[in-house]
């Protein structure tokens, strides 16, 4: 019973900490109306730094490398030269250039211009974006999964090589079960006995990388990367699995593409397209699936803690944080089912593109 009384007082302090920083990071001045859209947004979004609290009126951030590509070369600088501005107001003056930052994406002001302007829009009139090759909050958390995947499997094999016949001990004794369930629930299911083990490298790094960058974007102290919430990233993710579907696509996975056995030709023709239509489906209902769920999840924890401004009451807050505790908790569990979910259906496509015809 303390052990979950300290786990939910653990939870809650994160969660204070969080607000704390969102409520202060959007801080606004006069009688300014608090805009939940925009809070949400800018968390949603990737940045280029971590904003993790503001003490004493000023924020405490940790700032990423901007790597910009202009027409004056390669260009170089930390994100704090921006001075936490992402409204496009400070200008950082490099390599011969003036940069901004608007909303997280860096523009570059023409020459002789000394500030941005925008259009009815709010579009830039008066800047370019860059190619912007930066180290943002997301690629940085990428990098930092990557570590952790390395950390957990390399010291696992060690611990596997120091036991005597093999038994998991330590770290080994929690990757194994994972590992057993992904080649006995998944990749033969779905694949086959005969030709699993070819894909078993694969499932495992989607299934282990996707599942450790969803639990990083719940750390709401760093305001939690939201990498799997990203579409370029799920978009990346569904394109590797699209590709190694068409290149193991055996002779029967084509045929029934492009010329349906066992139906009049006229409705071969009639499939083909359909059938062409589904093949690019299928990695993009990959990527909308796993992007949608994870996105959601963070909106309406953010707007369930944005109630408690919108309302201007410390009333709500026990109602609110009750609410995001919740949906915080059913969240933990989703980053896993996103996971496996994402992992079935990279093996359920092999195991179509793969399959023998029956004889």
């Amino acid at each position: 019973m303390q052990i979950n009384t300290f786990r939910f007082f653990l939870l809650g302090l994160l969660f204070s900490i969080s607000l704390n920083g969102f409520a202060s990071g959007e801080e606004k001045t006069g009688d300014e109306k608090f805009d939940p859209k925009e809070m949400i947004m800018h968390h949603v979004k990737d940045a280029h730094s971590f904003h993790l609290w503001d003490w004493d009126g000023h924020p405490v951030s940790i700032s990423l490398p901007v790597i910009l590509w202009t027409d004056n070369g390669l260009t170089t600088f930390m994100s704090s030269e921006f001075h936490h501005d992402n409204s496009g107001t400070h200008i950082v003056e490099k390599n011969g250039g003036k940069f901004v930052n608007l909303h997280e994406k860096i523009y570059q002001l023409n020459d002789g211009e000394t500030s941005v302007a925008f259009d009815a829009e709010h579009h830039p009139t008066n800047a370019v974006k860059p190619y912007d090759f930066s180290i943002t909050r997301n690629v940085f958390m990428m990098w930092v999964s990557v570590l952790v995947l390395l950390l957990i499997f390399i010291g696992a094999a060690r611990r596997y090589k120091k036991s005597e016949n093999f038994v998991p001990k330590g770290i080994a004794s929690f990757v194994e079960p994972l590992i057993v369930f992904v080649r006995d629930e998944i990749a033969v299911p779905m694949i086959g006995e005969k030709t699993y083990k070819r894909y078993m490298p694969y499932l495992l790094t989607i299934f282990f990388f996707v599942w450790i960058n969803n639990i990083f974007g719940l750390i709401p102290i760093i305001n939690g990367a939201n990498v799997s919430g990203n579409i370029a990233f799920t978009f990346t993710l569904a394109l590797f699995t699209f590709i190694i579907t068409t290149l193991v696509g055996n002779k029967n996975y084509w045929k029934h593409i492009f010329w349906m056995p066992g139906v009049p030709v006229p409705m071969k023709i009639f499939l083909m397209p359909i059938e062409l239509i589904g093949m690019m489906v299928k990695p993009i209902s990959l990527m909308i699936r796993l992007f949608a769920n994870i996105t959601a999840g963070h909106i309406i924890i953010l707007a369930l803690m944005s109630l408690i401004f919108v309302f201007k009451s410390v009333a709500v807050a026990p109602v609110s944080i009750a609410f995001a505790l919740f949906i915080t908790v059913i969240e933990i569990i989703v980053t896993a089912i996103q996971a496996y979910i994402f992992t079935v259906l990279s093996a359920l496509y092999f195991g179509m593109a793969t399959e023998e015809a029956e004889h």
